[in-house]
């Protein structure tokens, strides 16, 4: 008799512990299909919110943990890792347009290093920040011009190298996406200026070389010569 209700006593303890299947229409409009502990989303399963937004993956303590699939309303996807129901870790987002970021995530935004495909083709290779390109990173534009260095706000921001399909180059001061302090610009046919920068243009203390061996030197405003 001790043995049989020793045994009733472990099954009873095993169908407790383990996870159970079930499909759960909320208050909220969402379903949840799948495995379940104590009534709390464990392990794999699929949430579907009113909205239409899908996820499709691993839970832990009625939270999307691990690995999983979410598909948005906008028509984005995202494929990887999840920790406390954000998207945290490695994974690729898939936009509607078809631009795409493959890299890592904290909090549910792109944090860390990636690399995002625009679908112009564009494509940017560095660090992120809450979605926004922040520290040292590459961008290659869809026609040839390249641009290695420091980024900020999403933009140029510190110290770059700015090269053009036709070959001209820029090495130097960046603020807001334009030239800004000192920096080198050297043209296609072997011109070029080394100096001061302000919004884009020369301003300040500067030298133009030209390839014959003539030499500007002095002062300038917005990219013209005014005293030497």
């Amino acid at each position: 008799m001790r043995n049989v209700i020793a045994t009733l006593l472990t099954i009873m303890v095993l169908t407790n512990s383990a996870n159970s299947q079930v499909s759960i229409t909320n208050g909220d409009g969402s379903t949840y299909i799948g495995e379940t502990r104590d009534g709390i989303y464990n392990g794999q399963g699929t949430l579907t919110l009113p909205n239409g937004e899908k996820y499709i993956g691993q839970f832990s303590d009625g939270k999307k943990n691990g690995h999983g699939t979410e598909t948005y309303p906008s028509g984005s996807n995202y494929v990887g890792d999840f920790r406390d129901g954000y998207t945290s870790g490695q994974g690729t987002l898939t936009f509607a347009d078809g631009t795409k970021y493959v890299g890592e995530f904290g909090y549910g935004k792109s944090n860390g290093h990636g690399t995002m495909t625009f679908a112009d083709g564009t494509k940017y290779v560095g660090e992120f920040v809450s979605d926004e390109f922040k520290g040292h990173g590459t961008m290659i534009f869809a026609d040839g011009t390249k641009y290695v260095g420091e980024f900020r706000d999403g933009v140029f921001n510190g110290h770059g190298a700015l090269s053009m399909p036709d070959g001209t180059k820029y090495v130097g001061e960046f603020r807001d996406g334009v030239f800004n302090g000192h920096g080198s610009y050297t043209w296609a046919n072997g011109n070029s200026y080394i100096g001061m920068y302000r919004d884009g243009k020369r301003n300040g203390q500067g030298t133009m070389t030209y390839i014959d061996g003539r030499k500007l030197v002095g002062e300038w405003k917005d990219s013209e010569l005014i005293s030497k």
